[in-house]
C-alpha cells in the first residue's frame, strides 16, 4: 500500500491527511445514544448503530496506513518571499513601572464597600416594597411574608389576611433572605464596576443591571417562590430592583478603590521580601 501511495505522489505537491466525514458520523451517533436516554430507546439504538460505523469508517482512514491527500504547492519563485527581520527593537517595561498589569482593573474598590453598598441598596428595596404594601393593601408585612414564602412551606397557600399580618418567623426569614442577597450582590457590583471604563458607564450599568436579573426572575420565579409569582407586581418589584442597583452603585462608586497587585512583580505578589523591585518599598530596610 506504502508502495502504490509513492506511486501516487506527483511532484510538486504535498502529501496531507485525507478529509473525511466519519466523525461527524460517530458524533452524530453518540449524541443520539445520548438523546435516548430521555426520549425513546429506538432513538439510542439508531444512535450506536451509527456511533459504531462512523468509528470503523473513522479507523480505516487511518488504520494501518493513514489515507493522504496530495495538494499541490506553488514553485520556489512564486512562493512568498522570506520576512526581512528590522533592526528596530522593542522597549520592555521593567518590573513595577506603572500601568504595566496583567489583567484589569489596577484599581478596585474594597469588599468593605461592596458589603456597605449592598447593605444600602437592601434598605432602598425594602423601602420601595414595603411602600408598594402599604399602597397596595394598607400592611408593609404583605411583602415580607411574600418574600418568607420561599422558605416556609406555611405561607406558600395563605390568604391575604395572613399576607397582611405581622409574622415574626416570617420577619426573621425574610430578614435574612434579603440580607443575604444583598450582601451577596453588593460584592459583585464592587468586583464589576471598577472594570467598567466611565463613570457614566458605571451609571447606566447600575440602572439596567436590575432590569436584567428582573427577567431572569420573571423566567424562574414559578419554581422558585410560587406564592410570589402568583401574587407579585412587576411594575413595583422592577422599581424596588432598579432603587437597589442605583444606591449600591452610587455607595460604592463614590468609595475610595484600592491599588491591586497587578503592577507587582512575581516575588513580590508571592510575599517574598524583595527590596528595590517596588518603587518606595525597601528604601528603609
Amino acid at each position: 500500500m506504502a508502495a502504490e501511495q509513492q506511486k501516487e505522489h506527483v511532484p510538486g505537491t504535498l502529501a496531507m491527511p485525507a478529509p473525511t466525514a466519519w466523525p461527524f458520523v460517530t458524533a452524530l451517533g453518540i449524541t443520539l445514544l445520548c438523546a435516548g436516554l430521555v426520549t425513546h430507546p429506538a432513538v439510542s439504538v439508531v444512535g450506536l448503530v451509527l456511533a459504531l460505523r462512523g468509528a470503523v469508517g473513522w479507523f480505516r482512514e487511518v488504520l494501518p496506513m493513514e489515507k493522504p491527500e496530495f495538494v499541490r504547492v506553488r514553485p520556489v519563485e512564486l512562493r512568498a518571499t522570506p520576512t526581512k527581520v528590522s533592526p528596530r527593537t522593542v522597549a520592555h517595561l521593567t518590573a513595577g513601572v506603572a500601568g504595566h498589569r496583567v489583567r484589569i482593573p489596577a484599581q478596585t474598590h474594597p469588599y468593605s464597600s461592596g458589603l456597605k453598598g449592598g447593605l444600602a441598596g437592601g434598605t432602598a428595596m425594602a423601602m420601595v416594597a414595603c411602600a408598594y404594601g402599604l399602597v397596595a393593601y394598607r400592611s408593609v408585612w404583605y411583602p415580607i411574608n411574600l418574600l418568607a414564602a420561599a422558605a416556609l412551606p406555611s405561607l406558600a397557600n395563605a390568604d391575604l389576611a395572613q399576607l397582611t399580618a405581622f409574622n415574626s418567623t416570617a420577619f426573621v426569614m425574610a430578614v435574612i433572605i434579603h440580607g443575604v442577597m444583598s450582601l451577596l450582590v453588593g460584592l459583585l457590583f464592587a468586583v464589576l464596576l471598577p472594570m467598567l471604563p466611565s463613570r457614566r458607564t458605571a451609571f447606566w450599568s447600575s440602572l439596567f443591571s436590575p432590569l436584567l436579573w428582573s427577567a431572569l426572575i420573571w423566567a424562574t420565579l414559578r419554581l422558585i417562590n410560587p406564592a410570589l409569582d402568583a401574587r407579585i407586581d412587576w411594575l413595583w418589584f422592577i422599581a424596588s430592583q432598579v432603587a437597589f442597583g442605583m444606591t449600591a452603585g452610587y455607595v460604592i462608586h463614590h468609595t475610595e478603590t484600592v491599588e491591586t497587585m497587578q503592577t507587582w512583580p512575581l516575588a513580590a505578589r508571592a510575599g517574598i521580601e524583595a527590596p528595590g523591585l517596588l518603587p518606595g518599598k525597601g528604601e528603609d530596610v
